[in-house]
């Protein structure tokens, strides 16, 4: 006679998950507690199951309607599929790298010339200033654009939130640093961790977004998830992914892609659409999904303000001179700012209508050099 002993590991078949709910990751989650593998199982969906947990009753965030879109908004299946982040390699398709990157527990530092340094968990910083939703365009030097709700916060209320000292001149954004986590901080030519840095008068303003989420949803890793900076005017590098530190700092921070190469990647990096890069014209941009080529707006998305891009706030906020991002060789003194300090608002003025004449006319690249380059798979953000 054949007798059968059951191992210890064996459960009764009727334990087993069904297909249909393994498929389903909400299902799973949800029916994680009844399940005796219940912990196991919710192991496989990450850190991102854990962070929207955290995150109950905070998304959708009420939408801010003063900030608008004349465009349609990009759908996620290709914002979501199409992204700069260095971290994790050098295609766009960085998705599947990106799933690696730990987002719970994460903890934002903020110290420099401020009243007193603290650190504070990204949930619990959320709660404290509340969110809301804001429709922004996305411009990246590399000429591609994109429009999506961003969820967040102003930049203003952490700056009121760190109470800076009079000194402070520059707010200093350095991401994360994780050799085994992120396989691209292991390139050894990158100047990790990724740095950026706005003025004061830049970061004071209302328009540069603290992001935490997207399509009404928590951030997505490859968007930089779980906190990240949105700052519309500028070209997309100037917006640092997974920020882990904020500094308040009296001199200018040497930022990442300046360091690499600032004739091309410089501080101020304004959108415009007068100024071609080096290697290519940024009079307009192929929209993802539509793939559709349109004129580029001068400072893009501070168009989606219902208020417009005043001249007050050019003349404030927008501290390059009439080059723009990009500095021409030869035409500064060794050792100058290439990118002035103090505009006039006149001269943002004859900027603006310069760059709406080359949007129109898309020939401002040609005047300029005689041809038109087409972008290279390079850049950030």
């Amino acid at each position: 006679m054949w007798i059968r002993r059951k191992r210890g590991w064996e459960i009764p078949e009727h334990h087993a998950t069904p297909e249909a709910v393994f498929l389903n990751r909400r299902s799973l989650v949800g029916g994680a507690a009844g399940l005796a593998g219940g912990l196991a199982a919710s192991s496989l969906l990450g850190s991102r199951a854990f962070a929207a947990g955290d995150a109950s009753g905070l998304y959708p965030a009420p939408r801010n309607d003063r900030y608008t879109l004349d465009r349609s908004v990009t759908p996620e299946k290709y914002s979501g599929d199409y992204n700069n982040f260095y971290e994790f390699g050098m295609s766009k398709t960085v998705l599947p790298a990106a799933n690696a990157l730990k987002t719970s527990p994460w903890t934002l530092k903020i110290d420099g010339l401020v009243e007193k340094p603290f650190e504070i968990g990204v949930d619990d910083l959320v709660r404290r200033i509340g969110l809301e939703e804001r429709l922004y365009r996305h411009r990246c030097v590399e000429a591609w654009s994109m429009a999506v709700p961003w969820t967040g916060f102003p930049l203003s209320k952490l700056v009121a939130l760190a109470k800076p000292a009079s000194g402070a001149k520059y707010v200093r954004f350095e991401t994360f640093m994780d050799k085994a986590m992120a396989p691209g901080q292991r390139v050894f030519y990158y100047p990790w961790p990724y740095v950026e840095g706005l003025t004061m008068a830049e970061a004071g303003n209302d328009l540069p977004f603290v992001v935490t989420g997207i399509y009404g949803k928590p951030l997505p890793n490859q968007f930089g998830a779980p906190i990240r900076l949105v700052v519309p005017w500028k070209y997309g590098f100037k917006s640092a992914k997974s920020i882990v530190k904020v500094s308040f700092t009296a001199d200018r921070p040497k930022t990442f892609w300046e360091g690499l190469q600032a004739s091309e990647y410089g501080f101020w990096a304004n959108v415009n659409p007068a100024v071609p890069h080096p290697r290519w014209s940024q009079a307009t941009e192929r929209v993802l999904g539509s793939d559709e080529r349109v004129p580029t707006l001068i400072y893009t998305a501070t168009a989606s303000r219902s208020q417009g891009c005043t001249r007050a706030w050019r003349a404030s906020v927008c501290s390059s001179d009439a080059d723009g991002p990009f500095p021409r060789r030869g035409r500064h003194k060794k050792g100058a700012d290439p990118f002035g300090s103090a505009p006039h608002a006149e001269r943002m003025v004859s900027l603006s209508r310069a760059g709406r004449r080359a949007a129109r006319s898309g020939r401002a690249d040609r005047r300029r050099t005689g041809r038109r380059c087409a972008p290279p798979r390079t850049g950030r953000r």
